[in-house]
C-alpha cells in the first residue's frame, strides 16, 4: 500500500471510539497488549481500502490519533498487531478488519468465510495455527456518525414501577407482515415509528415495549451454513450500533423517531441487551472485534489454560467485566442508549454473569455497584434474567434494590396451577402475592418480580395449551434442541384441532392464564401474539426463525381472535382501573379495616383457609380478597388510592366446584368484574348483581371470576 496522505495527529484518549468534534475526527482504542494499531479507512462501497495509518499514540493503555480531514459518514475498521499465544490468551492477527467495539453504526453485513478466523481452518490443532488471510471484504465497517440530533418536545413517559405493564416485542418481527404498513419499512424501526403499530400498542393498554436485542449482532456460521439466521439476535458484537437491518433510512435518526413517537403514546422503550457474551463464540469462532483488539482483556478465559474460555454463558465465551476497560464499555453503552436514544430501561440476559466474581455471583460486584451509583441510570428501569449456566447460576430474588427479574417460579406455578397439577396450592399463593417469599427484602417491592406465561424462549400462549411435546426440527437440530418440559398440555390432540370442545377448552385455558397474570401482584409481562393467538407450531426455540414462523400474521387475525384482543385489553384496563391489583408494597395479612385483612385466602366454603386445607394435595380451588381500605397508600402526586374490595376466584379443577362468596362489608353487594369462561365478556347489570350476588350466594365456577364489593 502507498504512503498514507491523510493527516494524523496525537488526539486524545477519551473518549473511546471514533468522535467527530466539527473540524475532525478522533480515534481512540483500548487494548492493554497491544503492540500497534492502524486505521483503516474505506471508500463508500466498503469494498476498497483507501487509507491506511498508524494510531501514534498509546496512554493509559488506550492507542489514539486525531484526523482532521476525515468526516461523518467516513467508513473505518483497525488491524491490531500483537502476539497470537492462544496458551497466553493472546489472538491478535493484523490480517483481520475488526470492528470498532465503540462504533455508533455499521455498513454492509458479514459475509462468512474461513477467513475471519484468526486460525487456519482444518489445520492439525487449528486454533494454535496463525492464518494470514486479509478479511476485509467479508467484513462489515463502521460509519462515523455526527451525534447531533434534536428531540424537540420528546418527553419519556416515566411510569411509576407498580403502574407498568410490560409487552416483549421482536422489533422485525413485529411489523413485518403488517398489511397497513408499507412494504419499504416492514421490520425497521420506521416500520415500528407508524400509527398502524403504535395505535394498536396503545389499544392494548400496555404501558412499555421490551425489545430483543436490538444491538448489531451476527449469525453464525453454523446457523447460515443450514441457510438459517440468528433471528433472536443474542449474538451481539456492537454495544452502541443498532442491527443495520433494523434501519430502513441506514440513519440512527429513524431510531430516536421510533422512540419518541412511542413516548408521544405514553409508552416506555425498554431493550433487551446481551453484555453476558458475544457472537465471536469459543476457540474456534471468528476473529472480529474483541477477540483481536485484546482477547486476554475483553474474555473470561481458563486460569489453567487461557487458551480456552470459561464459559458460563453456554455461548462459548464470557465478556470479562471484572477488568475495569470492559465494565467501562458496558457503562457508556448503557449510557449511551439513555442520553442519546432516551431508551427508558433494560432487561439484562443471563445477568448472573455481569456480576460473577471468578466463580462466585455477587450482588456487590463492580457492574451492580457501577450501575447503583450512575445518576443517568438512576431513573431507568432494570430487568435482569436472574441466571445463567455457571456455578451457582440460579440467582432469583439476589439481584437487590432498584432490580426486577424474571419470576420464571411464577410462570411455572402457574402454568401447572391451570393444568390441573396436584399440589401447587401454597406455591401458586405466593407468586399471585407478588413472590414475597423471594423479594420481600432490603425495602424491595412488589414489582421487583417480573411475571410471566411465556416469553420469547418457549412455547408462545397458544402453542402452550396445544402442544405437550416440543416440534423444533426447522431448527435443523433433529428436534434436540429447546426445553423438553413445558408444562404444557394439548387438551387431547397435539397441534390444531377441529373439535369445537378442543378449542373451546383451549381459549378457556388461554383466557385463565391471561387473567391470572394480569390480576397478580407484581410487574405482567405479555409476550407479543399472544393477545390474538400467534403460534409458532410447537417449535418453542425458533431462534434462528427469520420467517412466517416467528413473524406475527396480522392477517390471520378472524373474529375469535379479536375477541381474545377484547378480552386482554379489558383485562389491562381491569388492571390500571383498580390500584388494588397492582399495590405498591408487600401484603401480608397484617393491616385490615372493618375487620377485614389487606389480604385474605378462602376456601370455596367462603371462610379462611385453614392450615389443614393448604396441605391437601388434592386442593386447586382458592379465593384471593385484597382489601385497599386496609393501611394508607398515596399515589406520586399524594391523591389517595381508593379503599376497594376485590375477591379473586380460581378453580383449577376440570369440573365445576361452589364457591360461597364471603359477606360484603357496608350492605354492599358483589359485583362481577370478569370471568374467564365467558368467550365475549359483558358487563352485569345492576338488577342482576342485587338479584344473583348477595352475601353468601353461591356460585357454580369452573374458571377464574374477579368481584368487587360495590353498592346496590
Amino acid at each position: 500500500m502507498t504512503r498514507s496522505r491523510l493527516r494524523i495527529w496525537p488526539g486524545n484518549p477519551d473518549p473511546l471510539g471514533a468522535t467527530w468534534d466539527g473540524e475532525g475526527v478522533n480515534f481512540a482504542l483500548f487494548s492493554a497488549n497491544a503492540e500497534r494499531v492502524e486505521l483503516c479507512l474505506f471508500d463508500e462501497s466498503g469494498n476498497r481500502e483507501i487509507e491506511r495509518v498508524a494510531l501514534p499514540e498509546y496512554t493509559d493503555e488506550v492507542w489514539h490519533g486525531y484526523s482532521p480531514d476525515v468526516r461523518p459518514g467516513q467508513l473505518y475498521g483497525y488491524r491490531v498487531y500483537g502476539p497470537y499465544d492462544p496458551h497466553r490468551g493472546h489472538r491478535f492477527n493484523h490480517n483481520k478488519l475488526l470492528l470498532d467495539p465503540y462504533a455508533r453504526a455499521w455498513s454492509g453485513p458479514l459475509r462468512w468465510t474461513d477467513a475471519h478466523c484468526g486460525y487456519r481452518v482444518g489445520a492439525q490443532r487449528e486454533d494454535l495455527t496463525f492464518d494470514r488471510r486479509d478479511n476485509a471484504r467479508a467484513m462489515p465497517k463502521c460509519r462515523v456518525v455526527d451525534p447531533a440530533a434534536t428531540w424537540g418536545r420528546e418527553r419519556p413517559p416515566a411510569r411509576p414501577w407498580s403502574d407498568t405493564i410490560i409487552y416483549e416485542a421482536h422489533l422485525k418481527g413485529f411489523t413485518r407482515l403488517h398489511p397497513d404498513i408499507p412494504d419499504r419499512i416492514r421490520g425497521t424501526a420506521a416500520g415500528m415509528a407508524t400509527s398502524p403499530a403504535i395505535d394498536y400498542l396503545k389499544s392494548l393498554g400496555i404501558t412499555a415495549i421490551e425489545f430483543l436485542p436490538i444491538h448489531a449482532f451476527i449469525s453464525g456460521n453454523h446457523l447460515v451454513s443450514k441457510h438459517l439466521t440468528n433471528y433472536w439476535g443474542y449474538d451481539s458484537i456492537g454495544f452502541f450500533a443498532p442491527h443495520p437491518s433494523y434501519l430502513a433510512t441506514g440513519h440512527l435518526s429513524e431510531l430516536r423517531t421510533m422512540v419518541a413517537h412511542l413516548h408521544d403514546a405514553g409508552i416506555e422503550v425498554i431493550l433487551d441487551v446481551v453484555y453476558n457474551h458475544t457472537g465471536e463464540g469459543n476457540q474456534l469462532g471468528p476473529t472480529l472485534s474483541f477477540r483481536g483488539i485484546d482477547n486476554a482483556s475483553y474474555y473470561r478465559l481458563n486460569l489453567a489454560d487461557p487458551r480456552f474460555y470459561d464459559d458460563v454463558t453456554g455461548t462459548g465465551n464470557s465478556l470479562n467485566l471484572m477488568h475495569p476497560r470492559v465494565l467501562q464499555m458496558v457503562m457508556d453503552s448503557l449510557r449511551y442508549w439513555v442520553t442519546e436514544m432516551h431508551v427508558d430501561g433494560f432487561r439484562f440476559d443471563l445477568c448472573v454473569t455481569l456480576g460473577r466474581d471468578n466463580d462466585h455471583f455477587d450482588p456487590g460486584s463492580g457492574f451492580f455497584d457501577a450501575v447503583r451509583q450512575d445518576p443517568v441510570l438512576a431513573g431507568v428501569k432494570l430487568i435482569a434474567e436472574p441466571w445463567d449456566v455457571g456455578p451457582n447460576g440460579y440467582q432469583l430474588g439476589n439481584h437487590g434494590p432498584r432490580w426486577a427479574e424474571w419470576n420464571d417460579r411464577y410462570r411455572d406455578t402457574v402454568r401447572r396451577f391451570w393444568r390441573n397439577d396436584f399440589g401447587v396450592l401454597p406455591e401458586l399463593a405466593a407468586r399471585l402475592a407478588g413472590s414475597a417469599d423471594i423479594f420481600d427484602r432490603r425495602g424491595r417491592r412488589p414489582w421487583a418480580s417480573v411475571n410471566f406465561i411465556t416469553a420469547h424462549d418457549g412455547f408462545t400462549l397458544a402453542d402452550l395449551v396445544s402442544y405437550e411435546s416440543k416440534h423444533n426440527e426447522a431448527n435443523g437440530e433433529d428436534n434436540r434442541d429447546g426445553h423438553n418440559e413445558n408444562v404444557s398440555t394439548n387438551h387431547g390432540v397435539e397441534g390444531p384441532s377441529d373439535d369445537p370442545e378442543i378449542i373451546a377448552a383451549r381459549r378457556r385455558h388461554c383466557r385463565n392464564l391471561l387473567a391470572t397474570l394480569l390480576v397478580s401482584q407484581g410487574t405482567p409481562m405479555l409476550l407479543a401474539g399472544d393477545e390474538f393467538g400467534h403460534s409458532q407450531h410447537g417449535n418453542n426455540n425458533a431462534y434462528c426463525q427469520d420467517n412466517e414462523i416467528t413473524w406475527l400474521d396480522w392477517k390471520a387475525i378472524d373474529p375469535e381472535n379479536e375477541a381474545l384482543i377484547r378480552f386482554v385489553r379489558r383485562l389491562i384496563r381491569l388492571r390500571l382501573e383498580h390500584p388494588v391489583l397492582r399495590w405498591p408494597r408487600f401484603l401480608h395479612g397484617n393491616r385490615s379495616s372493618g375487620g377485614i385483612k389487606d389480604i385474605t385466602w378462602l376456601a370455596p366454603d367462603g371462610s379462611e383457609m385453614t392450615t389443614e386445607q393448604w396441605q391437601q394435595p388434592s386442593s386447586r380451588a382458592l379465593g384471593l380478597m385484597l382489601n385497599g381500605e386496609a393501611g394508607t397508600f398515596q399515589f406520586q402526586d399524594g391523591t389517595p388510592a381508593p379503599g376497594e374490595l376485590l375477591l379473586l376466584l380460581f378453580n383449577g379443577n376440570d369440573t365445576d366446584i361452589t364457591f360461597k362468596l364471603p359477606p360484603a362489608p357496608h350492605g354492599n353487594v358483589w359485583r362481577r368484574l370478569l370471568d374467564t369462561s365467558e368467550e365475549t365478556p359483558s358487563e352485569i347489570t345492576p338488577s342482576e348483581i342485587t338479584r344473583a350476588f348477595n352475601d353468601d350466594a353461591e356460585l357454580r365456577l369452573c374458571t377464574l371470576s374477579v368481584w368487587l364489593a360495590a353498592e346496590k
